[in-house]
């Protein structure tokens, strides 16, 4: 079953890629200093391809599809780094389908295969993800440390954002646009997800007590 899960989830990231390569997205309206205002052609491409790992979506479904596959080739892992980042695949990933189910999806322009790859990275995979988990564990994988240790990969990103943001004046989500709401406000908004985040973990980390208590037992 993980193996299956990430080959769900790279098939998304790589239809994803493949649509950006190729820029064959339909046009959409680009909102000020928002990312996607890159040239067509190869003129673009590079812009095109760093814009879209830039997003937060493709962050968290790339760390689900690297930790599916190594779930699937050695289930049985442990180590603080490992328990940071499986406790990092399901708290990003979930902070990915909460975000843009409540968000973004109201103002989403989704049209042709974007529809099959926005399904599958911002519906499937976190849904998915998190019912393995809860299915199939496996158990005690995640620590309390990793609940806070799990925050370093968000944190980093959120920086590298903020960091690029000012020197190409664009951001991949409007609550990050610094331009159009000031930086403490902005700096509020990531707080408050890296709160979420926080909550996800002890709730995960939680739940993964209790079950591998039962499952011992």
């Amino acid at each position: 079953m993980f193996a299956i899960g990430a080959a769900i989830t790279w098939f998304g990231l790589g239809l994803g890629l493949i649509l950006t390569v190729f820029n064959v997205y339909p046009p959409v309206d680009v909102q000020p200093n928002s990312l996607g205002v890159n040239s067509d052609g190869i003129e673009g491409l590079v812009g095109r391809v760093i814009d879209s790992l830039s997003y937060f979506t493709n962050l968290s479904n790339v760390l689900v599809a690297v930790v599916l596959t190594m779930l699937a080739r050695n289930p049985d892992r442990r180590g603080g780094v490992w328990s940071a980042v499986r406790m990092d695949s399901l708290v990003m990933i979930s902070i990915t389908g909460l975000i843009y189910a409540v968000v973004l999806a109201p103002d989403a322009q989704v049209e042709g295969l974007d529809i099959i790859v926005n399904s599958i990275k911002h519906y499937i995979v976190p849904v998915m993800t998190v019912l393995l988990w809860f299915l199939l564990g496996p158990r005690r994988q995640l620590t309390f440390t990793s609940v806070f240790s799990a925050l370093v990969i968000p944190i980093t990103w959120a920086g590298y954002t903020l960091v690029r943001g000012e020197f190409i004046v664009a951001y991949p989500y409007g609550f990050l646009n610094v331009v159009a709401y000031g930086l403490p406000a902005v700096l509020v908004n990531i707080a408050g997800v890296a709160a979420l985040g926080v909550v996800l973990g002890l709730l995960f980390w939680g739940i993964d007590r209790v079950l591998g208590s039962r499952q011992r037992a």
